[in-house]
């Protein structure tokens, strides 16, 4: 029992002078055990710690924690703006996205009678009817040359027609007079004799 007090009492002053000295709060807390570990006393398995040491200790102990706290605290604020800031820059991200697709199927499209058709399509269609209008006109361009034909020949025939009948009238006109003239011979010579 009295090795016990006497290294009580050992403890004790050794730790008198070591409780003045404090340690700065700038190292850090495994430093600071580490450092209470060494320059604390053994009494059988036990390591002897003074109060003082054990107060600061705790006191810096409590600081690093609230100090982390804090700034977990900060970091999980930060943390919750960058999310809102990333979800409001998906939904931007999307709305872009959504406006960039309408903008696609504008450009990439043709309203027509208030339809919306594909550009290939549309011109495909005026491709078509370009070339359905240039085949007909071809057609009735061929057409009219041909009946322009038939109507300058028809002409022609009628003009050639006309001359024969022009002429048979004249023959029959020459004809019948001579027949006239022989008549009237005739009836003169009857009334002369």
């Amino acid at each position: 029992m009295k090795v016990n007090i006497f290294a009580l009492l050992l403890i004790t002053m050794s730790f008198a002078g070591f409780s003045q000295e404090e340690t700065p709060e700038s190292n850090s807390v495994e430093t600071q055990f580490d450092d209470i570990y060494r320059t604390s006393t053994t009494y059988q398995t036990y390591k002897v710690i003074g109060k003082d040491r054990y107060q600061i200790l705790k006191k810096n102990v409590l600081d690093s924690l609230k100090d982390a706290k804090s700034l977990i605290t900060e970091k999980e604020s930060l943390l919750k703006i960058e999310r809102d800031n990333i979800k409001k820059t998906k939904n931007l991200l999307a709305k872009t996205q959504l406006d960039l697709d309408t903008a696609n199927k504008k450009e990439n499209s043709i309203s027509l009678f208030g339809t919306q058709l594909d550009k290939t399509t549309y011109n495909l269609l005026l491709w078509s009817i370009i070339i359905i209008t240039i085949l007909a006109l071809f057609y009735f361009i061929f057409k009219f040359s041909q009946s322009n034909m038939l109507t300058k020949e028809a002409q022609n025939n009628l003009l050639d027609v006309e001359q024969e009948f022009e002429q048979h009238r004249k023959k029959s006109i020459e004809r019948e007079q001579k027949l006239r003239r022989q008549l009237q011979d005739e009836v003169n010579k009857l009334r002369s004799s």
